[in-house]
């Protein structure tokens, strides 16, 4: 049986699943490097402020191993936070066929990727894009630095279309190029009578005092200005105070603008907050809102994974073209629509559109019928067939 060993540097809930779900095929071998080390389990967020502890298990049914890791100021938020001494000696002596390496803006993972060039192919798995604009010259080093790194990878799998023109615009050729997408556990958001996360959606609903004819426009992420939700409150403030019939916010997480996000709020009965939640409750709170909106402005907004989940929910879309996904998941007239980023005007135009009656936010709930084919079981799929047909 051939083995695939994986660099990654922490367990993450959109990795880990993959990682089980390739263990249970059992058509390759798998086993998991993990570089932050032991103390990663339950890590400090910057994004939400606060450490967070998945509620889901992580560390399940497949083979894995936390590397020591001595960096002074270890985690992944910096290139030296992630130094391994050991990790290639590892990774050799595990014997693999390949090796998958998540992110290479880590000391260890690049050394790894370099050292192992021409001796064990090199896959890599990221979701950068070129959506966010830079001056001529940073381009320029860009194109430098990044051209060299994708020199010591043998196969990237793209995780969707504005991923692939990243890796194109960086030197690797098609045949290097392996779609496996972008996903989340779709099984798990789909809601079934058993579980009955519509009827919880409604009783959280009844209790935030929203009524059922109510427009609720939903916001879950970091608080952070990448994602840009002051804007979003901003255009709902803007349609609120032309209108009788106002859309009702509920903004979802925590993070740098909450503080700034409720003074902004303060006394508006149409605005409502909600700590961050974790993973088993993400399928009720998505289902609190009628539209998701995504309104980031970047840079740094990659690919957008709370667009999955909520499309898992069958929820109509709203995000800003600065949103890696897109061009792949939002479909107008199926499930969803994209505006200019810092437009607030165009968000404003998208919310009223959708949100104007119960046809047209019906028209736009196609949402899980699409994000259907979106699935770890592809990407499995991927990673199994580059492995064995090699």
């Amino acid at each position: 049986m051939k083995r695939l060993a994986i660099v990654c540097t922490h367990p993450i809930q959109y990795y880990a699943p993959v990682f089980k779900l390739l263990a249970q095929r059992k058509n390759i071998a798998v086993k998991v490097f993990y570089t932050w080390g032991e103390q990663s389990q339950n890590k400090y967020d910057p994004g939400f402020g606060k450490i967070i502890e998945w509620d889901i298990p992580l560390l399940e049914n497949y083979d894995y191993v936390f590397i020591r890791n001595t960096s002074i100021d270890p985690g992944s938020h910096h290139y030296k936070g992630i130094i391994n001494p050991t990790l290639l000696q590892e990774v050799k002596a595990w014997k693999p066929d390949a090796v998958l390496v998540y992110g290479w803006n880590y000391h260890s993972h690049l050394y790894l990727m370099r050292k192992l060039k021409g001796k064990i192919p090199i896959w890599f798995r990221g979701d950068s894009h070129l959506l966010d604009p830079l001056p001529w010259w940073k381009q320029w080093v860009k194109k430098m630095v990044l051209s060299w790194v994708y020199r010591h990878v043998d196969v990237a799998f793209y995780v969707g279309t504005q991923n692939k023109r990243y890796y194109q615009a960086f030197g690797l050729k098609d045949q290097q190029l392996v779609f496996a997408p972008h996903a989340i556990d779709n099984e798990r958001f789909f809601d079934t009578p058993e579980r009955g996360y519509a009827k919880r959606a409604n009783e959280w609903r009844n209790l935030f005092g929203f009524q059922e004819e109510d427009v609720i426009i939903l916001f879950a992420g970091k608080f952070e200005p990448k994602k840009a939700p002051l804007q979003l409150l901003e255009a709902v403030q803007a349609f609120n105070k032309e209108h009788d019939q106002p859309f009702k916010l509920l903004l979802v997480g925590n993070g740098i603008l909450e503080s700034t996000l409720k003074q902004r709020a303060e006394g508006d009965p149409n605005v409502r907050f909600l700590e961050f939640q974790n993973q088993s409750q993400m399928p009720v709170v998505y289902r609190i809102g009628n539209i998701y909106c995504l309104p980031s402005l970047g840079p740094g907004e990659t690919w957008g994974l709370a667009v999955n989940e909520a499309m898992a929910c069958n929820l109509p879309i709203i995000i800003s073209d600065r949103v890696g996904c897109g061009l792949d998941l939002i479909k107008d007239g199926i499930s969803g629509r994209i505006f200019q980023h810092n437009d607030v005007s165009a968000l404003l135009e998208c919310l009223k559109q959708m949100a104007k009656d119960i046809p047209m936010r019906t028209k736009y709930s196609q949402s899980k019928e699409l994000i259907q084919n979106w699935s770890f079981k592809q990407q499995v799929i991927a990673f199994e067939h580059q492995l064995i047909q090699n």
